[in-house]
């Protein structure tokens, strides 16, 4: 199996480990096959009482790999899938019945961010750079970002973050009430978090998540395939073709609403 992603178990903690770190972790194939695969793994380790997702390196995940895939090429799927299709590894994290703990070692930005919104709590490095740039780039965000983001820290502060693609920092975003704390290294208060979670009893951590998301109405991954349509369409766009360009020569974009 990939090494991209690692999988182990101390007690009753598993750790999830974004192993890509000369990639900034961002979402090549080999990251997506070898999350999704440790996800299965770890949804059927029978000892397993909570989740912490991490990654090696400076950043947690840097998102899409605009050097090479924005969407998951396959033959028959509409572009509304294939976008889709890129997100679905990530979004396997909400089939996780015991809680998942974001240890958000670094940076997070568009897809990558979009996996630190499907943990339940989430802690952040204070000068680490998190947010959904995908209007700066000409696309619609994905991954139901739009539909959770809202959800955590209101209407005004999911607006100005999305329509704007701004990135901002741990401690504006804990400030904001979308980290529980963020701190110069939030790996090790993420564990004893875990740790603390997975001391409490089983079934009655399970069945509270569920009650929680059940109480919430919770469906993202519902969400996020209706994003697909939209963010398809801006795929094909001139400026979406501008907005990568721009990032990869380090550029501001020129978008031209064509």
């Amino acid at each position: 199996m990939s090494d991209a992603v690692r999988y182990e178990r101390d007690g009753g903690v598993g750790v999830i480990t974004l192993n890509r770190p000369d990639n900034r972790n961002s979402m090549t194939e080999e990251l997506l096959e070898g999350f999704a695969a440790r996800v299965r793994e770890a949804r059927g380790d029978q000892g397993l009482r909570c989740l912490v997702v991490t990654g090696e390196g400076r950043s947690f995940s840097a998102g899409a790999d605009f050097k090479s895939q924005i969407q998951r090429e396959h033959p028959g799927r509409q572009p509304h899938e294939r976008s889709y299709a890129m997100y679905e590894p990530f979004l396997s994290l909400l089939d996780v019945e015991v809680p998942v703990v974001g240890a958000l070692n670094g940076h997070a930005i568009g897809g990558g961010f979009g996996l630190a919104l499907m943990c339940d709590l989430r802690y952040a490095r204070s000068d680490a750079k998190y947010g959904a740039n995908f209007t700066r780039l000409g696309l619609h965000p994905g991954m139901a970002v739009s539909y959770v983001l809202p959800r955590l820290v209101g209407l005004p502060k999911a607006s100005e973050w999305l329509y704007t693609g701004r990135l901002f920092d741990g401690a504006e975003g804990a400030a904001a009430g979308l980290f529980n704390a963020a701190s110069d290294d939030p790996v090790p208060e993420a564990m004893e978090v875990a740790r603390t979670i997975a001391s409490n009893a089983p079934i009655a951590i399970r069945t509270t998540k569920a009650s929680l998301r059940q109480g919430l109405g919770w469906e993202p991954r519902t969400a996020a395939y209706r994003e697909a349509y939209a963010q398809a369409v801006t795929v094909a766009t001139a400026d979406a073709k501008e907005g990568m360009a721009a990032l990869l020569e380090k550029r501001d974009p020129r978008f031209e609403g064509r």
